[in-house]
């Protein structure tokens, strides 16, 4: 099998095309990025922009199976979210029918259920995505399913906030404060319980999805860790790990976010505002069916990919100091780089 992996380049990306080679897969990565990584002699990379055409047509040409992981994250302005998001997933969409290609694998989020009163969401919740990108998953989920219409199998995935090795973002805030003996500050009392999911269940989850029968995989699935305690036990656990004594320290919920609101706006913070809204409430999705149907069982806890998240940082931090909006780079913390010197 021959598989194309969009945004090849990225934290999710680099992640399952190791483990497709690990099948013995070929695989092409599709990016606006250059393909830096060791793997390098392994995978036919080719550089293009999702929102070109031509060049998604030329990417598509003789693999078997697409994972559409491509994506503008909630950093990015407004017009690259919708143009990446939905124009290129059309673009993927429509190409992979023309090529003749029997399988997309779309990535979406579980940002498309928004901030739920109920925290537990199945598959069948009715979506009401935050936030351009939120609502940009929407938008693409309806074109995947558009397709499924016309004879495609287009599974769809709607993960929770993944980490693992490469993965940085939001997370670097923690591990950077962590590792240079700070504590860590939190919106509410943390007793609230956020679920996340390590890459590594989400990119075996993947070839589950690749591999099983057409009349199964062609269905939406939600996909999270299966264990997870609260924020605040699952954050002291890092702050822990980095031996220096430190603690988590609540934050009455309503001024922090007021506080955070404010410091976005004024492009001093890239906590945006999916992140504040969400963190200090209960946040976590159902994965029965994932498990039912195509026997999903993660390996991996919440503190477990947290963990080795932070390992993996631990390990490669002197080449991790590049900033940026991306999941592969560390964020600028902006004002809270300045408020960590009283933690």
């Amino acid at each position: 099998m021959k598989y194309l992996v969009t945004g090849g380049s990225g934290f999710l990306g680099i992640n399952l095309i190791r483990h497709l080679l690990g099948e013995g897969a070929e695989v092409r990565s599709f990016d606006i990025a250059d393909f830096t990584y060791p793997e390098a002699a392994y995978v036919d990379a080719v550089l293009g922009d999702v929102r070109d055409s031509a060049s998604v047509a030329r990417a598509m040409r003789g693999v078997d199976a697409v994972i559409h992981c491509a994506a503008a994250l909630p950093l990015y302005s407004d017009y690259d979210i919708v143009s990446t998001d939905v124009s290129g997933t059309e673009n993927i969409l429509a190409a992979a029918a023309s090529a003749g290609v029997s399988r997309v694998v779309y990535i979406s989020s579980t940002a498309v259920y928004g901030i739920l009163s109920a925290c537990l969401a199945d598959e069948d919740t009715p979506l009401v995505g935050v936030g351009p990108y939120g609502k940009a998953k929407i938008d693409a989920e309806a074109l995947c399913l558009s397709y499924r219409r016309r004879g495609m199998c287009v599974p769809i995935l709607r993960p929770k906030s993944f980490v693992g090795p490469e993965r940085l973002g939001i997370f670097s805030l923690l591990y950077e404060w962590a590792f240079s003996g700070r504590n860590f500050p939190i919106i509410g009392s943390g007793h609230n319980r956020y679920q996340l999911l390590d890459v590594a269940d989400l990119c075996s989850f993947i070839s589950t999805v690749l591999h099983a029968d057409a009349r199964i995989a062609n269905d939406t699935f939600n996909v999270g860790a299966r264990e997870f305690s609260t924020v605040r036990e699952e954050y002291q656990a890092v702050l822990d790990r980095a031996g220096h004594g430190k603690r988590v320290i609540s934050f009455p919920a309503g001024p922090a976010i007021a506080a955070l609101r404010m410091l976005h706006a004024c492009r001093l913070s890239p906590v945006y505002p999916w992140v504040y809204e969400t963190a200090g409430k209960d946040s976590y999705v159902s994965i029965a069916k994932a498990e039912r149907e195509l026997g999903y069982s993660p390996l991996y806890s919440n503190m477990d990919a947290l963990l080795r998240n932070y390992e993996w940082y631990i390990a490669n931090r002197p080449a991790s100091g590049a900033r940026g909006i991306s999941h592969r780079t560390s964020w600028r913390g902006g004002m809270l780089d300045f408020l960590k010197l009283f933690f």
